[in-house]
């Protein structure tokens, strides 16, 4: 990609497969991006351009491409295809082009520290004593919604777990399938907690259900940052 190509990407705007960053600050959530690519379809996260679109690059690229790299292999689990591509824009600058290939392992997730304001105390004669903090990184996995990288629900993540299974996903037509379509003819959509109520059952078998459902291509899936809905699916 030259300087031209960056020019026409960057007037596009951010979009589904397009993210900007102005800087390398906080790699850690960045790798929020390329996870949200790789669990989506791919994408190109560009880095050194502002929200504006404006066309600022980075001074010390090589420290800039040094932590983000280290980053992505720290914390994207499993590992992601990418590359890196770096556009010279004058002035000793340059913009970093991170282009995330679409996955089949997905769902890619991204692992954090556990918070510390959440580790257990305990109270002993008057003392509060933190209890041994817990070694284990919390996975968290996230999906692109128009120009934005989103936190998965459980459903999608079942949902991209299972998506490349080959094997054909049968279901029986059931009393809470039949309360499930009379539901979608009145409303159009439906959440997990609205079918659960509909169909009088608890609300991981209607999770499960949804999700079975999508993954027989009967049911879609729409994702968002409150709450999933699911329509019926297209044709065409």
């Amino acid at each position: 990609m030259d300087y031209k190509a960056l020019r026409e990407l960057v007037r596009q705007g951010e979009g589904k497969y397009l993210e900007f960053k102005l800087k390398s600050n906080h790699p850690e959530k960045i790798v929020r991006e390329v996870v949200a690519f790789a669990n989506t379809g791919g994408g190109r996260l560009l880095i050194g351009i502002g929200d504006d679109r404006t066309i600022k690059g980075l001074k010390y690229v090589d420290e800039d491409e040094y932590l983000l790299v280290r980053a992505i292999e720290k914390y994207c689990s499993p590992g992601i295809e990418y590359h890196i591509d770096r556009i010279p824009i004058g002035e000793e600058r340059d913009v970093l082009v991170f282009t995330v290939l679409p996955s089949e392992k997905r769902p890619h997730y991204v692992l954090q520290e556990p918070n510390p304001s959440q580790i257990n105390t305990t109270l002993v004669k008057k003392k509060v004593v933190p209890q041994k903090p817990n070694n284990t990184l919390v996975k968290k996995t996230y999906i692109r919604v128009a120009d934005k990288s989103i936190q998965a629900s459980w459903e999608m993540r079942e949902i991209l777990r299972r998506k490349n299974d080959d094997r054909n996903v049968k279901f029986q037509y059931g009393d809470k399938e039949q309360k499930l379509m009379q539901h979608l003819d009145e409303h159009k959509s439906v959440t997990v907690d609205a079918f659960a109520s509909v169909a009088n059952i608890s609300r991981n078998l209607a999770s499960k259900t949804l999700v079975l459902l999508v993954l027989a291509n009967v049911l879609e899936v729409h994702p968002d940052e409150m709450v999933d809905r699911f329509t019926m699916l297209r044709m065409g």
